[in-house]
């Protein structure tokens, strides 16, 4: 292994770098710096050359040009066992340099920042440092290329190990990374500016920069694994786990306790996720493959928790919960009663940590909500993409068809059974009363045997609940089978051919019959 000589450092990030570079200078390795970098090397005592004694140019055109210049890579790039290579840098009178440190100018984030202006956003485009980590990244066998702080522990153990080298085992996995890292940036940049317009006199639109309306013409998806899983959905199935890098959503969860998440437990924990992110009121969400078998409101979340488990305690059995509250320490001792295989919360109080830490195969998560704005679904040679479903209804929406119009307390439970069946597989029948699910019929062929289905279910009793359907009913036999079961009010977003049917059937068994003119297929 060569022993690391030089060293240039410039970095947006300096997270760590002071205590990086102690250790390279103390196995003796020059260091070159650009800006600010060495304004913060210098001021932390570390001894540092500016890149301009090193190129016998300053920087200039405000910090455009820094490091394009060939004795910056001339001295990265040539082979040492290339003796032509190492003839003509030493004519040149171009130094070795033997590893690059740098991570890229903020571009995503300056982009997203609300207010920022387009001269900003281009500015902070970043071309001196993915320069130089190509650069580094083609010549892996002579350099070492350290893109992210996180890489700065494993390098400076194998410095200090073997007294200033890098491996070449760890130069191949920087390189490897080094790649990644410029992809990923130059990915950001082109979905950003693709969405930027121009007029006829030259004057940039970024309004849709931060998503806007449509899709991109070339969908870039860049996610690290954060984790190679047990199997997947059967164990002849291998799996991993994907993050966007953020500390938001699912994917990104902080896991403080439990057995490894698996990829079903992802997936019914995102389920879960999503409905309680319905709710401003304390809700509790109980999901056993996908479909939520008791849901419920209440003005404190232990008592929602104990409704949602009345409505199907069977079901609940080895489930998956999600809140939009914190979990405190009574709610954990309710929920510490029932096997259960994940719980998901903002946050969970110490008492609620303490009471769930005898039951150690229980997987507690912490979520940060994360604003998705689209849906994926694999297909063979490509990928659907759509607009979440996250549209909310408005009081123009709601539209009164039937003779007798809903109570307040029905339209209270109308607008809770509409959340909640949005959320059941289609085709979806959702029985609710009192702000909790009583009844579910989910992923049927038919939408009667929905109906017919959510009624058998049903542990509590029926008579004077509402019912909600995620699609318009196409025959009037599933309001009969609704109100034979016990319901007085049904919301459904009407549009069938045999609207009228339908609404007649309502009105001759005495049911509230509200359309929302909105469809929530989940397939």
């Amino acid at each position: 292994m060569a022993k690391i000589r030089r060293a240039i450092l410039s970095v947006t990030d300096k997270i760590g770098l002071s205590d990086f570079a102690r250790t390279l200078a103390k196995h003796g390795v020059e260091l070159i710096s650009t800006g600010g970098t060495a304004k913060m090397l210098r001021d932390a005592g570390i001894p540092v050359k500016d890149i301009s004694e090193l190129t016998g140019f300053p920087e200039m055109l405000d910090g455009r040009v820094k490091t394009l210049h060939p004795k910056v890579h001339g001295g990265i790039l040539h082979l040492r066992a290339n003796e032509e290579h190492v003839a003509t840098v030493k004519e040149h009178g171009i130094q070795p340099i033997d590893m690059v440190v740098v991570n890229l100018y903020a571009f995503e984030k300056t982009a997203s920042k609300p207010g920022a202006h387009f001269e900003e956003i281009i500015e902070n485009i970043d071309i001196g440092g993915p320069s130089m980590v190509r650069s580094a990244g083609k010549n892996f066998q002579d350099v070492a290329i350290v893109t992210s702080p996180d890489q700065y522990a494993q390098v400076a153990e194998e410095m200090d190990k073997s007294g200033g080298s890098v491996s070449k085992q760890m130069h191949w996995k920087l390189a490897q990374r080094a790649f990644a890292t410029t992809a990923a940036y130059d990915s950001a940049i082109a979905s950003a500016l693709e969405r930027v317009m121009v007029d006829d006199a030259g004057k940039f639109d970024i309004s849709n920069i931060h998503g806007g309306t449509g899709f991109p013409e070339i969908l870039r998806l860049l996610f690290r694994k954060s984790m190679d899983l047990r199997y997947g959905e059967n164990p002849h199935q291998k799996a991993a786990l994907y993050s966007n890098g953020t500390d938001l959503g699912v994917a990104n969860g902080k896991q403080l306790q439990g057995k490894e998440l698996s990829y079903n437990n992802i997936v019914d924990l995102q389920a879960a996720w999503d409905l309680a992110q319905e709710f401003d009121e304390p809700v509790c969400a109980i999901i056993k493959h996908t479909n939520p078998c008791g849901t419920a409101v209440s003005s404190i979340l232990v008592e929602a928790y104990k409704r949602a488990l009345e409505a199907d305690p069977v079901s609940a059995f080895g489930g998956v919960i999600g809140v939009n509250r914190e979990i405190d320490e009574a709610t954990a001792e309710e929920m510490a009663k029932l096997f259960l295989e994940v719980i998901a919360a903002p946050s969970f109080s110490e008492g609620a940590k303490a009471r769930f830490a005898a039951k150690k195969n229980l997987r507690l998560v912490e979520v940060k909500a994360l604003d998705q704005k689209y849906t994926l679904k694999n297909v063979s040679g490509g990928v659907l993409v759509q607009d979440n479903d996250i549209r909310p209804l408005t009081d123009a929406d709601l539209k009164v068809v039937s003779e007798r119009k809903p109570t307040e307390s029905e339209m209270k439970d109308l607008l809770f059974a509409w959340k909640v069946c949005k959320h059941v597989k289609s085709n979806a029948i959702l029985y609710a009363k009192d702000g909790r699910s009583v009844g579910v019929g989910a992923g049927q062929m038919s939408r009667v045997d929905s109906a017919r289905i959510g009624a058998m279910k049903a542990v509590l009793p029926l008579k004077g609940c509402v019912a909600a359907s995620d699609a318009f009913f196409p025959f009037p036999d599933g309001v009969e089978v609704i109100a034979e079961a016990g319901a007085t009010a049904i919301i459904q977003p009407g549009g069938s051919v045999k609207d009228q049917e339908v609404i007649d059937t309502a009105n001759r068994l005495g049911l509230a019959m509200v359309l929302t003119g909105v469809r929530h297929f989940r397939h």
